[in-house]
């Protein structure tokens, strides 16, 4: 007997950022010389150096929340995102695909100021928010008045490595990473997960359901199409 699995977009702002990155070093590598990323998708260095930010620049201000977007290499890319697809997917499913994508943008924004303002050279990659939701992964069970013990392990792992490995990290923001981590414990300490349904809901709309289906069928409501989750790409047979 075939079954059919439907191939999902399950996580649509984890993967629209996934195939935006690919595309943007795609044609950075293999059709703009490289020029791509460097001009559009690094974040400025601190004002007075070498490639600062410039505030008459408006694209300058832009770039505060492109870098993101930008990746040196494939290696850069990959190490990024064997994260962020496996975290950004859980994220959605608990905090909702808006929401997560102002936690991108934010972390964005706070990474590119933060660069501006201490760092001389410009700063690219989706670093920040790969700690931001490892932090914020790692906050499954807060409630009131109580610090998970994971969390507090979790925090003392990032930044101690963050702290011995800055001396060494020559081409790699340490501050843009300790931002992320930051923006991270703050969404998971203000943001609350999205409601979820309880089982007296669903029990009690299954004993509708029934009711109306005793019914003749002249008394029964045309039914609507249900809605899904996500947007459903294609079947698979086997």
């Amino acid at each position: 007997m075939k079954k059919k699995f439907r191939v999902t977009y399950n996580a649509p702002v984890t993967l629209t950022f996934a195939i935006m990155c690919v595309v943007i070093l795609l044609l950075n590598d293999f059709l703009l010389g490289k020029h791509l990323i460097p001009a559009i998708f690094t974040a400025p260095g601190r004002i007075g150096s070498n490639g600062g930010f410039n505030y008459k620049s408006g694209l300058d201000y832009f770039r505060l929340f492109l870098h993101i977007l930008g990746h040196t290499d494939w290696n850069h890319l990959l190490g990024n995102f064997a994260f962020i697809l496996l975290l950004g997917p859980l994220m959605e499913e608990r905090y909702g695909s808006k929401m997560v994508l102002l936690m991108f943008v934010v972390t964005a924004f706070v990474t590119g100021v933060i660069n501006v303002c201490l760092i001389p050279r410009p700063l690219l990659g989706a670093s920040g928010v790969v700690f931001m939701l490892i932090i914020l992964a790692s906050i499954t069970t807060l409630d009131k008045n109580v610090i998970p013990l994971t969390f507090i392990f979790v925090v003392a792992i990032y930044l101690g490595r963050e702290l011995i490995n800055a001396p060494k990290a020559e081409n790699i923001s340490t501050v843009a990473h300790i931002a992320g981590g930051l923006c991270g414990s703050m969404f998971g300490f203000m943001v609350a997960p999205k409601a979820k349904r309880s089982p007296k809901k669903d029990k009690e709309e299954k004993t509708v359901t029934d009711e109306e289906n005793k019914k003749p069928s002249f008394f029964k409501r045309r039914s609507e199409p249900k809605e899904e989750d996500s947007t459903v790409v294609g079947t698979l047979e086997i």
